[in-house]
């Protein structure tokens, strides 16, 4: 029986966000730890030896790789990397700190194997973020998922993220555009056609600066909602091409509920993930995939909770795919079926 398997009934014992922190300071421990970080990649790292895979002009070891939102302030990228993750995604980190939503914001439905959610950006603030980054830089590809502060004005939303932008360019491998949290004001609005063509354009300007200032090249995704209908795709795979991003990635939670949910934490608010949201991501990355006809690789997340769920975002067209809430539910065990499946598919 895998370990987390015996572990994971104790953890289930304390509210999600307790638990979530209590796993998170266990991590950040071994990754300050290179005698533990290194019995950590032999137990798991050696197992997940998947095919290579070239996207964005960067090349992943293998396509499985961790979604933002777990680490959001870089404190445990070295030891979840050696889970077996091709890449990890840190962040959502916002330019100034802010505590996101008031707690309870966290909530399990293991009926349903999901998990609602409404943090709201909780972030330490970007000059932590680095901070912690350096000091813990993860063996392997690094995005940094970047939002705004829910104190700034959306007339303004474009300033936060050149913010973010200019502040990790020098530290990413990749950097993803949060545009789609349902738990930030009105911060979906910048996927409407009019929003996200300011607001891309701008971040193409940034980027044109800081590749001139630095002579590098940084990839840039931006990340959608799964609640978008095929016209809102449409819109957000032209823009994307249009503005030269080099991913999408699809998709974040969702605010609708299935009507199977159980009763308990069903009407919570904030963004719903796991087992309910698998069909509904796959059908977006399915619409996506068409719309794009190949310009842009997409990056497939949302109710992957195992292998054979990584496999049919790569069936629907993706590229890479990410874990997050499959990982709460099965443990680091399904990095590795998920990059045995993906190897298989290839």
């Amino acid at each position: 029986m895998p370990a987390y398997d015996l572990l994971r009934p104790l953890l289930f014992r304390l509210d999600a966000e307790t638990s979530h922190n209590l796993v998170m300071g266990g991590l950040g421990f071994a990754s300050r730890h290179p005698s533990l970080l290194a019995r950590i990649e032999r137990r798991f790292a050696s197992t997940a030896t998947g095919l290579p895979v070239e996207a964005m002009g960067l090349r992943f070891p293998n396509p499985v790789g961790l979604a933002a939102g777990l680490d959001k302030n870089a404190a445990a990228g070295p030891a979840l990397a050696a889970l077996g993750f091709g890449f990890v995604e840190l962040g959502t980190v916002t330019p100034e700190p802010q505590p996101g939503n008031p707690r309870p914001r966290m909530f399990r439905l293991p009926a349903d194997r999901a998990i609602i959610n409404r943090m709201g950006f909780n972030s330490r603030g970007v000059d932590v973020f680095l901070h912690n980054l350096r000091r813990l830089r993860p063996r392997c590809i690094t995005g940094i998922n970047i939002g705004k502060n829910a104190a700034t004005a959306m007339e303004h939303a474009l300033d936060d993220y050149r913010i973010a932008l200019r502040a990790v360019y020098d530290d990413a491998d990749y950097v993803t555009v949060n545009i789609s949290s349902p738990n930030t004001r009105d911060l979906r609005t910048l996927q409407e056609a009019g929003g996200l063509g300011r607001l891309l354009a701008g971040i193409r300007r940034c980027r044109f600066e800081l590749q001139d200032q630095t002579g590098r090249h940084v990839p840039i995704a931006v990340k959608i909602a799964p609640d978008l209908d095929a016209e809102g795709i449409e819109v957000i795979a032209r823009a994307s091409v249009h503005y030269g991003l080099d991913a999408v990635i699809a998709t974040n939670t969702t605010v609708s509920r299935p009507g199977s949910l159980a009763p308990r934490h069903a009407g919570e608010k904030g963004g719903l993930s796991g087992a309910p949201l698998t069909a509904m991501s796959t059908q977006v990355v399915a619409t996506l995939v068409r719309a794009l006809d190949g310009a842009l690789p997409v990056i497939a997340a949302g109710g992957i909770m195992s292998g054979a769920d990584a496999a049919a975002k790569m069936d629907a067209g993706a590229t890479l795919v990410q874990l997050y809430t499959g990982l709460i539910y099965r443990g680091p065990e399904l990095v590795r079926e998920a990059v045995e499946a993906t190897g298989a598919h290839s």
